[in-house]
């Protein structure tokens, strides 16, 4: 492993990497910090949890040095506000000993407090691209001073609609620059998309993309119902006093409430928060902050929180519903087991979500554990609307891998139609059988017929047969000379 004091860093950068408690670089800081430092564009891609952010600010800020001018000459966009707060705090940390000023832009927010902080001048912009782009075409930002992007979590950028933004934003920045996009995963019709603004890019992987960290325990319960999901759910909880630190992780808003109030009812309102896309920015914040401190126990949440955050000691992540993207699965497990600690990942999966397994395993190529529920998990009747909702689902998956497939109903009706086909054809065939048989029969009953009258006239040619015949032609003659005496005695 390489020590920061041998990349190069200027002495503040160093004193405030050390007061953040860091010595030695990380793979991803290791590789990156050198070639950025030189000017080359990258791709970075690196597991979540080992150092992205600090690959990529301690370099840019090595290049802007100094406070200087009123416009930013750096521009970092990421795709969520908690990211982009996150992603301000580490440039607070990191920049502390420096004159650098920087602006922090999202939305949720009123943004008159972010045009005062740009009207007075800023080096860095930390932004997500919707905020951003308002306040550059309201005049507020501008951009032709612009030394470096940054497009951190770019595959989730490109993913969540962002790229008219991007692009937008692309017309306007001074065409030399220096481009760096970072993530976990680069899917490489991503790859290709990046081509449009990466100009002879160095990629830096520091291992496969999609890559659980090794740190990270998985199990995976596979769970009839909804129900059972939540019975289990609390059955950990209530049952495992090392889940300190729980991230529940759900697909849906409406989701995400409904199991936080269940869970307030079962451990305390004190022990449980939520966040997703339709609360407030303020209680968003206050609920990451509270769980950060480890005043609560469990953060319900979407994938609005499963992205980059680094929040510390968390023990467990919990896929209440499995990840149908299956690169979230890699980003929601990358929660725990941050710089090299040990954390737990849990999955629920029912029967309908078993096709997204098998997608998953290829991706992260390996083999998920699976173990079976515990004994004292009541394990629910699964309500008729649930099983036809799964049903469906299993259907739109077959017919994902065979396009000539019609679904279940189609399929029992085929099946009806072909053991109809084949009674008919069986009924036939029986039928025929029973026409060739009789015909069999006539033409065996004909040749007898024919047997016999040949036999007949054979033994009518042998010695003792003329001799009946003759006998009985002569007694036929006397019978016939008798009756015509008896008549002539009459006249």
């Amino acid at each position: 492993m390489m020590l920061f004091e041998d990349l190069k860093l200027n002495r503040q950068l160093l004193n405030a990497v050390a007061d953040m408690g860091y010595e030695y670089a990380t793979p991803i800081q290791e590789q990156a910090i050198p070639q950025i430092m030189a000017g080359h564009d990258i791709l970075g891609i690196a597991q979540t949890g080992t150092g992205k952010t600090a690959a990529y600010l301690l370099p840019v800020l090595m290049k802007i040095k100094y406070a200087q001018g009123i416009l930013p000459r750096a521009v970092i966009t990421a795709p969520t506000r908690e990211l982009v707060l996150q992603i301000s705090d580490n440039l607070k940390e990191l920049s502390k000993n420096t004159d650098l000023r920087f602006a922090t832009l999202y939305g949720g927010v009123g943004p008159k407090y972010q045009k005062e902080v740009l009207a007075n001048g800023v080096d860095i912009v930390v932004a997500t691209p919707g905020r951003m782009l308002d306040l550059y075409l309201a005049g507020l930002l501008m951009f032709k001073h612009i030394e470096v992007l940054i497009i951190d979590e770019a595959d989730k950028m490109m993913d969540m609609g962002f790229m008219p933004q991007i692009r937008r934003m692309l017309e306007v920045l001074p065409r030399k620059r220096q481009n760096l996009l970072f993530s976990a995963t680069f899917a490489p019709k991503v790859e290709l998309l990046a081509a449009e603004f990466l100009e002879y890019p160095v990629k830096v992987e520091v291992s496969p993309q999609a890559t659980p960290v090794e740190t990270v325990t998985q199990i995976l319960y596979e769970v009839p119902n909804f129900k059972t999901k939540v019975n289990l759910l609390l059955h950990l909880l209530q049952h495992n006093p090392d889940m300190s630190r729980v991230f529940v992780f759900v697909r849906t808003r409406l989701i995400a409430e409904n199991i936080s109030k269940y869970l307030e009812r079962k451990l305390g309102v004190a022990n449980v928060r939520v966040i997703h896309a339709n609360k407030g920015q303020n209680t968003r914040i206050n609920a990451m902050d509270a769980f950060r401190e480890g005043e609560i126990r469990v953060l319900v949440a979407t994938d609005v929180a499963a992205r980059g955050l680094d929040i510390p000691h968390v023990t467990h992540v919990i896929n209440f519903d499995f990840p149908v993207i299956y690169e979230d699965y890699v980003h929601r497990i990358g929660r725990t087991g941050r710089a090299q600690a040990l954390g737990a990942a849990i999955t629920f999966m029912n029967k309908s979500e078993r096709w997204h397994l098998n997608h998953l395993q290829k991706l992260i190529r390996m083999t998920v554990p699976q173990e079976s529920i515990p004994g004292d998990v009541y394990i629910e009747e699964t309500p008729v609307e649930e099983e036809q909702d799964m049903l469906r689902q299993i259907d739109d998956q077959r017919k994902k891998d065979d396009p000539t497939f019609q679904g279940a109903f189609h399929e029992k009706k085929n099946a009806v139609k072909i053991a109809a086909t084949k009674a008919r054809t069986a009924k036939a065939t029986a039928k025929n059988n029973t026409k060739v048989g009789k015909k069999i029969a006539a033409r065996a009953a004909q040749g007898a017929s024919k047997t016999k009258s040949k036999s007949a006239v054979i033994t009518a040619g042998t010695p003792k047969a003329k001799g009946r015949t003759f006998k009985a032609n002569t007694m036929a003659i006397g019978a016939t000379a008798k009756r015509q005496t008896g008549n002539r005695g009459k006249s």
